[in-house]
């Protein structure tokens, strides 16, 4: 995580936005490098600026923050993007995180932990509204049937015994430093092991990772 956390704000509403600035204003270890009132104007913004978080709202003019979170995640070394919104709806949350999101928070999260939030997906830790965390458990409940389960358990076996024991620690949802005690491994090496599971399964986050790990129900 940067020394200084640089933040992006994207809303297409002005006042929203100032709001936010002013949260973010009152972490000493953040800073607001830039603001964009649409998805299409995020992406330059984020060009721009090079911003370590993006908070990005989802219904907007031009781009939605769907698709925008999505192509912001194709740019070289992207930014990690917490989603704000005032909408819950289980498609918006589930396609958010399919997008890339690392995080998923209503706009009525205090104050305090829209900072705590930023914090966590800046130090590559996936943050969830309660009510979105049981969206992504009903989501599992729900689709993660033989077929759904044996797809993602086939793709998981073909990790190596360490990576799949990194990603399941992942899926319960612990930081580098947690998996590290837990697996007697330096925080390092499990950043290196998160990195190659990416990569290797083609993922954009440790979100992406958890669901598939609770997909194959291997908690």
């Amino acid at each position: 995580m940067a020394e200084v956390i640089r933040v992006l704000l994207v809303d297409d509403d002005a006042l929203v936005r100032a709001g936010l600035a002013m949260i973010i204003a009152t972490a000493t270890d953040m800073q607001v490098v830039g603001e964009a009132g649409d998805g299409e104007e995020s992406i330059d913004e984020v060009r721009t600026h090079r911003p370590d978080v993006v908070l990005m709202d989802i219904r907007m003019p031009n781009l939605d923050g769907i698709r925008a979170t999505a192509l912001v995640r194709t740019l070289p070394q992207p930014p990690e993007v917490l989603v704000l919104t005032t909408i819950a709806a289980d498609e918006y949350v589930l396609n958010a995180l399919r997008a890339g999101a690392s995080g998923f928070l209503l706009k009525d999260t205090p104050p305090a932990e829209i900072v705590a939030a930023v914090r966590q997906v800046a130090d590559g830790v996936p943050s969830l509204s309660p009510s979105v965390a049981r969206t992504v458990i009903g989501h599992v409940a729900r689709e993660g049937g033989a077929e759904r389960q044996d797809a993602a358990r086939a793709t998981l076996g073909e990790l190596s015994d360490r990576e799949r024991e990194v990603a399941v620690q992942v899926g319960r949802g612990l930081s580098n430093a947690e998996i590290g005690i837990a697996l007697f491994l330096s925080e390092a090496t499990v950043k290196a092991h998160v990195s190659r599971l990416l990569t290797k399964l083609d993922l954009n986050n440790r979100v992406q990772i958890a669901m598939l790990v609770h997909d194959a129900d291997m908690r």
